[in-house]
């Protein structure tokens, strides 16, 4: 029977007009609605027409995450008065409720994706709703740009309804409307209780979230809001962290409060999730929440929201390959969106862990993931879809060109595009095993290796990462998971179930010309469970190792020293001490075989901020086999020459990407590689390798000077000039150099003259551009130093008695600035205009050096008297 009194309350209702008119006018619309107003349970059952209302149309609705989607059937159904599965029912990885009489179906949009793929016309489909677009989770843009290529290709009279509380209303109405402009924006007026805002900042700083990690001190401040929440307020508390983990530990510092405690997340256990849901008996309870509470969920009861203005989000390190989460600050609208959760049913209070001066400073939307997350799947999507540059897709954000660039590696590295970027027959059935496609990999082609079913439930743990109690240890989380009854374990075994199916489904020709074309390593014939192609038997570490090298095969490792390993990336890993938060002992700590294997298989590892190394999470012990295997494509063999502690090195070398396997001495090396071993060695040492005498530096800085006034054809003789042309001016002696020793014979002034314009015939006049010496009037040829920006001539002020004009060298154009000396060389005056300096600074000079210098002369008209080098009295014996 269906609950019209409930229905007639819901103030979405009041929105329902206007949606219609847009719907059946443009065929698109946003829906902007408040929490609480029956956007995601109302508005489907109208445009479905099963409250008695309206056409009967078959509507899907998309939810981002998996309790969203279950939530939000059970509730519609509940509206009906019926069980999920009939006219109401949802589809999420793993579990379908739904029959013949369903019209309105909740899927995640990973489904729907899935469902866009096999079906683009979606041909039995009159509605699709996208709820929570603001969210910006890839699946759901992926699925609005695709959605939107349906309607303007195949059915254009296909309805598109964009749903949140909180959105860029006006970029989503520009992308749904097209080319046709903006689609209708239409609003419902929530019945909004009054929230009261109370600002509870930590007493003491703490240190801001990275990685995985958060303060402890964060967390029991938090706590500690809790409890005060408690005593202050009445009603149900809801309160927001950022993941599991967090959740377990602000739960254990609330042992002993007067409420029942419960923990809500994507691994909770269903029916946890269905007794948050359903609400209370009459016992106050405490809702320990990551995110998935934020939207689409009402938590009956609920008058008090705890926030800890955390959030867990996608972050890739596209050079090192390393995908993760990372804890950032909540924005402003999901700071908004969970404050609302408060005033749902009546007034109610939110406490913010930050300051109202912080506040102002939170990002106003959340990052879309499309900006900061691994594109990998989403780039085998598109190229499914036919678009592999997805320039023709209406996307909110284009992809950033880098992160595609590093997703296209890696499907043509497992087979999945072409080289052009267009997917594969393989590609296409990785696509369809709705796990990321380094992941269908591993079970497409570890299924023919080691058998379906234990490359299945491998797979499955790497899908989902195990708890953190479970360990480091790949194989022994397997175990664990096998003899497990948690939570975790009945999931991981509904999940290998799945992937075992869609394995079975292909067919075993499949599977074989799959792995044929994969490029893996490991041909073969298909092998039953637990052996391969070869005839091998492979125990719990072969096949956990192998899988987990197929999925990720440029984190195969090989150790360095105890507890230390680099991967074939180049990245270097470290696996860690057991210590808080790391669970049991097998974390990776003293005890664990991690720590002595000489190769692993590594497929989960972070690398916390100012770290040098990454973090192994979770990986497997393998052989050196197994590791050429898997990532066969990195295997390379070659000669490497290079610089190393003052000689080259030339050796053979075989790699798996940058780990070294093996190497023996060349003994003829190439001239070519040689000679560029050397530059490298004078790059990393420096030009002062060579023997620069007091010539060759002088020569250098006069080259340089004619480069600077004069300019081509006179050459750069700077570091990076000389480093770039070394060819050509070390020439012969360059090829002959093995060692610092050689290079320290290398004559550099000699070698640079090489360089000189001989072609042209410019070089004879080198000297006479930039004379190493000028003869002065006393027939000294005194050295010019050019190693300034202007020459300088620093002579004895008597030698240039008689000299009118100071000197010029580049061909006249450079005056000579001129450093006067005294009788004793100590220095006199500077000048670069002679006549001027004895018409007026002679004068003063004769002056202070008189009396101090008597035996030299000084005349009282220097222009026309006799240069000297000598005393007066001396003069007068000459």
């Amino acid at each position: 029977m269906i609950r019209h009194d409930v229905l007639a309350q819901l103030p979405a209702r009041t929105a329902l007009p206007a949606l219609h008119d847009a719907l059946d006018g443009p065929g698109s619309a946003v829906l902007c609605a408040p929490p609480g107003t029956g956007k995601t349970t109302l508005v489907p059952l109208e445009l479905a027409g099963l409250t008695g209302a309206g056409p009967r149309r078959r509507v899907l609705v998309a939810e981002p995450r998996r309790i969203a989607a279950r939530a939000a059937a059970r509730r519609m159904a509940w509206l009906l008065g019926e069980r999920v599965g009939e006219q109401v029912g949802f589809t999420v990885r793993g579990e379908r409720r739904a029959g013949p009489r369903t019209v309105v179906e909740v899927v995640t949009t990973g489904v729907l994706l899935q469902r866009l793929q096999r079906d683009p016309e979606l041909a039995d489909v009159d509605v699709v709703m996208l709820d929570e677009c603001h969210e910006r989770h890839l699946d759901a843009d992926t699925s609005a740009a695709f959605l939107l290529d349906v309607r303007e290709t195949l059915r254009p009279e296909l309805r598109l309804v964009a749903a949140s509380a909180t959105t860029d209303a006006a970029g989503w109405a520009a992308l749904l409307g097209g080319s046709d402009g903006p689609a209708p924006v239409v609003e419902a007026a929530g019945v909004s209780h009054a929230v009261d805002v109370v600002w509870a900042p930590p007493e003491r700083p703490v240190r801001p979230a990275h990685g995985m990690r958060v303060d402890p001190a964060l967390l029991s401040h938090v706590a500690g809001v809790v409890r005060r929440a408690l005593r202050d307020q009445m009603g149900d508390v809801l309160c927001f962290l950022p993941g599991a983990g967090e959740i377990a530990r602000v739960a254990g510092q609330l042992a002993g409060v007067d409420a029942d405690v419960l923990q809500v997340h994507g691994r909770a256990p269903a029916e946890v999730q269905d007794a948050v849901l359903a609400g209370g008996d009459g016992v106050r309870r405490v809702v320990l929440a990551t995110s998935v509470a934020e939207s689409s969920l009402t938590v009956p009861g609920v008058r008090v929201v705890v926030d800890s203005g955390l959030a867990r989000v996608p972050r890739t390190d596209h050079a090192r390959g390393l995908s993760a989460l990372a804890t950032v600050r909540a924005s402003r609208a999901a700071a908004g969106q969970r404050a609302g959760r408060a005033g749902r049913e009546a007034p109610g209070v939110v406490y913010r862990c930050w300051s109202e001066g912080e506040d102002g400073r939170l990002p106003r939307f959340p990052d879309p993931e499309i900006k900061v997350a691994d594109l990998t799947a989403f780039a085998l999507q598109t190229a499914c879809w036919g678009d592999p540059s997805a320039a023709g897709l209406a996307l909110l954000d284009p992809p950033p060109a880098g992160a595609l660039a590093a997703a296209r590696d890696v499907l043509r590295a497992i087979g999945a595009v072409d080289a052009d970027g267009r997917a594969t027959a393989r590609g296409l059935r990785l696509s369809r095993l709705g796990v990321h496609p380094r992941l269908a990999r591993a079970l497409w082609d570890g299924a023919r290796e080691v058998g379906v079913r234990p490359a299945a439930e491998v797979v499955a743990l790497l899908s989902e990462e195990p708890p953190r109690a479970y360990g480091d240890d790949l194989v022994a989380a397997w175990r664990t998971a096998r003899r497990g009854g948690d939570a975790y374990a009945a999931r991981w075994r509904q999940e290998a179930r799945r992937l075992a199916a869609a394995v079975g489904a292909a067919g075993a020709e499949d599977t074989a010309k799959s792995a044929e074309a994969s490029g893996a390593g490991g041909a073969g014939q298909a092998g039953g469970s637990g052996g391969d192609g070869r005839g091998r038997t492979r125990d719990d570490d072969g096949v956990a190792g192998l899988v987990a090298a197929l999925a990720f095969p440029e984190r195969v490792a090989r150790a360095r020293g105890a507890g230390s390993y680099l991967m074939a990336s180049g990245t270097r890993a470290e696996t860690g001490a057991a210590g808080p938060g790391h669970g049991s002992a097998g974390r990776g700590g003293e005890g664990s075989r991690l720590r002595d294997a000489r190769w692993l298989a590594i497929a989960v590892a972070d690398r916390p901020v100012a770290a040098a190394s990454a973090r192994v999470r979770l990986a497997a012990v393998i052989d050196e086999a197994t590791a050429c295997a898997a990532a066969g494509a990195l295997y390379s063999r070659g000669e490497e020459v290079h610089w190393a502690d003052g000689n080259v090195v030339a050796r053979s070398v075989t790699r798996l990407g940058a780990i070294e396997l093996a190497e023996r001495p060349l003994a003829k090396p190439d001239p070519e590689l040689l000679r560029d071993a050397v530059v490298a060695g004078l790059r990393q040492e420096g030009l002062g390798l060579l023997r620069w005498s007091a010539g060759a530096v002088t020569t250098r800085q006069r080259m340089a000077f004619l480069h600077r006034e004069l300019g081509a054809p006179w050459p750069d003789v700077s570091d990076e000039a000389l480093w770039e042309r070394a060819g050509e001016w070390l020439g012969v002696e360059l090829g002959r150099a093995r060692r610092r020793a050689d290079l320290e014979r290398i004559d550099a002034g000699a070698a640079l003259t090489r360089l000189l314009p001989w072609a042209t015939g410019e070089a004879v006049r080198f000297d006479e551009l930039a004379p190493e010496r000028i003869e002065v009037p006393s027939g000294s040829r005194v050295r010019v130093d050019y190693a300034g920006e202007q020459p300088v001539l620093a002579v004895k002020l008597q030698e240039l008695f008689g000299q009118q004009e100071s000197p010029r060298v580049a061909g006249g154009r450079v005056p000579v600035l001129v450093h006067l000396l005294s009788p004793a060389g100590r220095p006199a005056a500077v000048t670069a205009d002679l006549a001027s300096f004895w018409r007026d600074g002679y004068r003063s000079v004769r002056a202070e050096l008189r009396g101090r210098y008597p035996k030299h002369p000084w005349p009282e008209d220097p222009s026309s008297a006799a240069p000297t080098r000598h005393t007066t009295a001396r003069m007068k014996r000459s």
